[in-house]
């Protein structure tokens, strides 16, 4: 094991001072009023999940199916995707005491949807991707924002010192629009940002350990390494007073030496007992999948995430970012169902909602539940009128996000959507991603507008300057 980089790292930290040692320390010495929550799941469906086929019930697109639509006003879609009203593609049933409706393709959340707060009126200010996706990980739908997990690592600091305070799990694929502008920590502290792990993958953490090929690096090579590493970085501190950027790779390379010891043990999933491993659907893995994507390979790689997930935060990660849906090859094989909402949907959100509702349950078996934000996330809906027959185009003014655990009032529903679904029913009073974000911060025990940082000479934050905390869901 090479750890002569973190062991230099903090012998050069030490000659900085002792200001770069407290470097890791949360922003906020004392919380803002007494939390409900300490740690964060963001689940991220990319591409745009469809919430009129999964969530938001609308009988009258059942009732009207076929017929041309007609919203009763000028409608922009990003593609040609005004085509006929399209009912849902999977019929819905009601689920648990609160009797809530889902789609058969989520019937797995039926057994923990009485945890569960859905949120059907949610706007967004974009039907591109790109920003779409930005607003709802930043609260900005333009690059140079912190994340909302990079808002969270810094207000809150670290829970384990041998781990990443925030962790994110891409999909398998690759990564979602935007690439790791997604978990950016902008001018926050570089430690604050997103680290990636591929829990699936042969490497997980990439560069954590040396290569295969770097059989020739002997100890003391290292230690010479190392040694000129400080030397250097001692040149560069002397001759940059006040610059962070030095003490943020330091603090990257000791997290790495301490990771070298505790990532191996929390990624190793076959420890768990078989009844856990059978609950998220890893019990039985094949060797081999099909070259089509499907629903056993999607339970299998979103349900790793989840129980890494889990495992992640028992080992004190504070906030833990699993996306899926980003196979952007053609047809396209992800969320965003232009072409055939059954053929891209169907293996996603049956894998989804397997791994979710198992994360669910598994953290309320462990008592971890009531402390631990569980959010789901798109950046915006799908049209109610189809496109091509059976696709649906993109949806930015109404789709749902919800959320569960510490803090929220399960079984309950907030804001309702119109007749079909396309804009919220009272459009006075929708809900947006700064809402999100004040709520999640609220239940942390943050201030939304006390989390700022001076930036270009304006006071920055998560939710910019909007947004309060949604107190209809709270518990």
């Amino acid at each position: 094991m090479q750890s002569a980089g973190g062991l230099g790292g903090i012998a050069l930290a030490s000659m900085l001072g002792e200001e770069t040692l407290r470097a890791d320390e949360p922003a906020l010495r004392v919380l803002h009023h007494p939390p409900k929550a300490k740690r964060v799941v963001q689940l991220f469906m990319s591409g745009a999940a469809s919430h009129l086929d999964l969530f938001d019930y609308k009988p009258e697109l059942i009732k009207r199916h076929g017929e041309p639509s007609d919203f009763g006003e000028h409608v922009e879609v990003f593609q040609n995707g005004l085509g006929p009203w399209l009912r849902p593609i999977w019929d819905f049933k009601p689920y648990g005491e609160s009797g809530k409706m889902l789609s058969d393709v989520v019937a797995d959340l039926g057994d923990v949807v009485d945890e569960i707060a859905f949120i059907h009126n949610m706007v967004g200010k974009t039907g591109v991707h790109s920003q779409g996706t930005l607003l709802q990980s930043t609260g900005f739908n333009r690059p140079g924002f912190p994340a909302m997990g990079a808002w969270v690592s810094y207000g809150l600091g670290s829970m384990n010192e041998n781990l990443p305070t925030f962790v994110v799990l891409p999909d398998h694929r690759g990564l979602a629009s935007n690439g790791t502008k997604n978990w950016d920590a902008a001018f926050l502290p570089s430690s604050k940002q997103g680290t990636i792990i591929f829990p699936s993958q042969e490497v997980p953490i990439a560069d954590l350990f040396p290569a295969k090929q770097g059989d020739f690096i002997t100890h003391q090579s290292d230690a010479e390494g190392v040694a000129l590493i400080n030397e250097l970085g001692r040149q560069h501190a002397e001759s940059r007073p006040g610059d962070k950027r030095l003490e943020a790779r330091i603090r990257s390379y000791e997290l790495a030496a301490s990771m070298q010891l505790a990532a191996p043990e929390a990624l190793d999933t076959t420890g768990e007992p078989e009844h856990v491993l059978k609950m998220y659907g890893l019990d039985n893995i094949p060797s081999t999948f099909d070259k089509e994507i499907n629903a056993l390979e999607e339970t299998i790689y979103f349900s790793q995430k989840c129980l890494v997930a889990r495992r992640m935060l028992e080992r004190g990660v504070r906030f833990v970012q699993i996306w899926s849906g980003n196979d952007n090859r053609f047809p396209r094989r992800n969320w965003d169902s232009h072409e055939d909402i059954n053929r891209d949907h169907g293996p996603l959100s049956r894998g989804m909602a397997r791994g979710t509702a198992a994360l669910i349950a598994d953290l309320r078996q462990r008592g971890m539940l009531e402390d631990t934000i569980i959010l789901w996330t798109t950046e915006f809906g799908r049209m109610p009128s189809s496109q091509g027959g059976k696709g649906r185009d993109h949806n930015p003014y109404g789709f749902t996000n919800w959320l569960c655990g510490g803090g929220i009032k399960g079984g309950v529903t907030h804001g309702e959507s119109d007749q079909w679904g396309y804009k919220p029913l009272d459009r006075l009073q929708p809900t947006e991603v700064y809402d999100i974000h004040a709520t999640v911060l609220h239940l942390l025990g943050i201030d939304h507008t006390r989390l700022a940082v001076r930036h270009n000479g304006v006071d920055r934050r998560l939710t910019d300057v909007h947004g309060h905390p949604i107190s209809e869901i709270l518990a």
